[in-house]
């Protein structure tokens, strides 16, 4: 048996073991009247004994939501902690935001003086939230990856990637020389690529506010220092997005896909633009199952020439046709 030593407010020691602390214990969960056992009713915030009945405490602080909940996915939707962490934002949503109404908790405007007081706490609360010019670096980076990822329509999951390999980007000092923007568009064309929804060069770049060629230069630059694996796009991601836009029926996209796999079969797709490969199979899909899409419809959705689109289809049909007379 071990001996615990404490000290009184006068200075003196007092002794006491482990036996006299675990009766103590016991005597809390004990009836006062018949040394019954305890019981807490939750329901009506008391504690009473389960033998004769009697309230030892009443009016209990309930420390538990104020929601009920019958399963837990329920509970799940119903719980609150806070908004969760992201990489979408540069202090990983940890900092407060003041928004921008003026307007108290009742939805009351404010007075002349509350409001000029809340815009200068909205001010420091700025200054605050970036400290120095990496973080206003980062912060602007993001809004351009989450404004252009906006307009491409991308989910949330690419626009996560996109932050983290930017944050890589600048930890790793690959920013000198090279404009924000540019490596923002990088990053995000490169999460795309990754995330299997890939978008291609031309619509990204006319969503950024770089040109073209600085795109590519430091895409390229950015998944080499990284060392990113990125595989070859597939053309078949592109094919429900044509589709789509261009309102073909399900057969023709059908149709599309048995276009490029045999393709894929041949190797006929090597070397060859992903983008165009989708858009030529998209074409002689709705060819074979007679619908009315010109070349130019589809050239505009997919952003390449109707030549491409016209040497790539031939060449796809050319490669059915031997499967079948194979077959």
């Amino acid at each position: 048996m071990t001996s615990i030593r404490t000290r009184n407010y006068d200075g003196t020691d007092v002794q006491s073991t482990e036996t006299e602390r675990e009766q103590e214990n016991e005597t809390q969960d004990v009836c006062p009247e018949c040394g019954g056992r305890l019981v807490t009713d939750q329901e009506h915030g008391e504690t009473v004994c389960g033998e004769c009945g009697l309230v030892v405490e009443e009016d209990s602080v309930d420390r538990g939501p104020e929601w009920r909940a019958f399963d837990s996915a329920e509970k799940d939707e119903k719980s609150r902690v806070g908004a969760p962490t992201t990489k979408m934002m540069h202090d990983e949503g940890l900092s407060t935001n003041i928004g921008w109404q003026n307007k108290d908790a009742y939805g009351n405007t404010l007075g002349s003086k509350q409001r000029e007081k809340m815009q200068r706490l909205r001010t420091w609360n700025e200054r605050f939230r970036t400290r120095d010019s990496k973080e206003r670096n980062l912060k602007h980076a993001l809004g351009e990856i989450d404004r252009m990822a906006s307009a491409l329509g991308l989910p949330e999951n690419v626009r996560e990637t996109a932050s983290v390999i930017y944050r890589r980007a600048l930890d790793e000092d690959l920013l000198p020389g090279r404009s924000i923007e540019g490596v923002a568009t990088a990053s995000l064309y490169a999460a795309a690529r990754q995330a299997g929804v890939p978008r291609s060069l031309d619509e990204v770049a006319a969503v950024s506010r770089i040109d073209a060629m600085e795109f590519k230069r430091t895409y390229r630059y950015i998944v080499r220092e990284l060392h990113l694996e990125i595989q070859p796009a597939d053309p078949e991601s592109y094919v429900t997005r044509f589709a789509s836009e261009l309102e073909v029926s399900d057969e023709a996209e059908r149709r599309a896909r048995e276009l490029l796999q045999n393709a894929k079969r041949t190797g006929v797709h090597s070397g060859k633009s992903p983008v165009g490969l989708a858009a030529a199979a998209v074409y002689a899909g709705s060819l074979l199952t007679n619908e009315q899409v010109t070349q130019a419809e589809v050239g505009e959705v997919a952003s390449v020439s109707e030549v491409t689109i016209r040497n790539r289809y031939q060449e796809l049909l050319e490669v059915a046709q031997d499967e079948e007379a194979l077959v």
